[in-house]
Formats: structure tokens, sequence, C-alpha cells
């Protein structure tokens, strides 16, 4: 029997993971800068991984596994220029939505204080607004000429209770659809990001409504130490 490509394929790049695991422990890193690549080869390998076992054909893997790949990219570069601040958050929501042609002052509103997430926070929130993004190309606002989509987020204070911190909700709405269905038709590698990945990374709690007239999501988290509010960010 012959092998699946897909299973051929993520054989490959965990091979190279390996590969490059070795060459790290080899060259004179720093434990952060060490820590900081072996969790985004860690997070490279369950995208490849998680989107083999969620897709049904070789045709849509190898599409979303591009799309998911071509996101974490946008996002390692942007770290890369804006080393050691990070990267915006409102940056990193325009540039993926402007990627899926949707822009700014268009179809999409984005608003919130300045933000800037590094190496950590800045990938999983990559990942996250990438898998709405594509929802809304393939099932949600931007299937419809007349599809809106308004990003915002606020931080607020924290609460007297012992360890308290700052809390960010971003809440992403989508407008313009008549008879959104209820719920997905299924649960796939989107949802396993915002649910799961979400809560694991960032201990982020996040709810989503499919109202008839597009999807709601807000994404609820204690700021962590990856991502800090500029008060004048130019």
């Amino acid at each position: 029997m012959n092998q699946d490509p897909r299973d051929a394929r993520v054989e490959e790049l965990e091979a190279e993971n390996r590969r490059l695991r070795r060459f790290l422990d080899e060259k004179g890193l720093t434990a952060e800068q060490r820590h900081q690549v072996r969790n985004t080869l860690a997070m490279l390998r369950a995208i490849i991984r998680r989107s083999a076992e969620t897709s049904d054909s070789v045709e849509t893997y190898a599409a979303h596994l591009d799309g998911r790949l071509d996101a974490v990219a946008r996002v390692l570069n942007a770290l890369m220029r804006s080393v050691p601040e990070g990267i915006g958050l409102h940056s990193l929501v325009a540039d993926e939505l402007l990627a899926h042609l949707a822009r700014e002052g268009e179809q999409v509103s984005i608003e919130g204080p300045s933000l800037r997430l590094r190496p950590g926070a800045a990938e999983v929130f990559a990942m996250a607004i990438h898998e709405l993004a594509v929802n809304a190309v393939e099932h949600g606002a931007l299937t419809v000429p007349h599809g809106r989509i308004q990003v915002s987020w606020n931080v607020t204070a924290p609460t007297d209770q012992p360890g308290s911190r700052p809390q960010l909700t971003l809440v992403w709405t989508e407008h313009g659809l008549d008879a959104l269905p209820p719920a997905p038709p299924h649960r796939g590698f989107g949802m396993e990001v915002l649910e799961r990945s979400l809560r694991y990374e960032l201990k982020a709690k996040t709810e989503l409504a499919f109202e008839p007239s597009g999807l709601h999501c807000t994404i609820s988290l204690p700021l962590p130490p990856q991502i800090t509010l500029i008060e004048d960010d130019e």
C-alpha cells in the first residue's frame, strides 16, 4: 500500500526538525534564544501534524497547511524586524486580513490600545487570527461583498484580588450574512487553535457565537509578560 503523501510530508518535516534541534544545541545561542526557537519548531510540528489529521483530502491539507505556515512566517519576519519590543497587535491583525485581500477601512475595522507582542504570544495570536480570517473567507463575512469584520480589544485594570493582572479582551465580530448556521459542520484545527491552544499557551478563555449575521468571537486573558501595553506608541 502506498504511503499517504500527508504522512510522508509530516515525517520529512519532523526529521528536519530533529536536525535543526541538534544544530541549535551545537551553536552558541542563549538559553532564551534556544527556548524560543524550540517553541517555534514545536508549533510548526503541531501545525503540520494536526493539519494532516483534520484534512479530508490532500488538496485541502496542502491549501490549509500553506496558509498556516505563511501566517507563522509573516509574524516571525515581523518579529525579526521589531526586536526587542515585539510586533504591534494592530499590525498583526491588519497584515493577516490583508493577506486574504480584506483591507482596513473597506471591509475591516480595527481598533484598540497599542499592544506589543513578543515571541510566544505573537505566534499564538497570529495563528488564532489566521484561523478566524480563513473561516471568514470560507464560511463567513468575506464570502459576500457587503460582509464586514470588526476587530477591537481593550485592557482593563487588575482587581484588588492578590495576584490579579490586567485583563486583555479581544472581540472579533462579523456582519453581513443572512443565515449563518448555528454551529460549524465539524470542529477542525481552527477550533482547536481558538479553544485549546490559546488556553494552553496564554490561559485565555474563548467564546464563540455563530449568530445568523456572522461569527462573534471573544478572547479574554490575563495580560502575560510577552504582551506589553504601550501608552504613547506611534
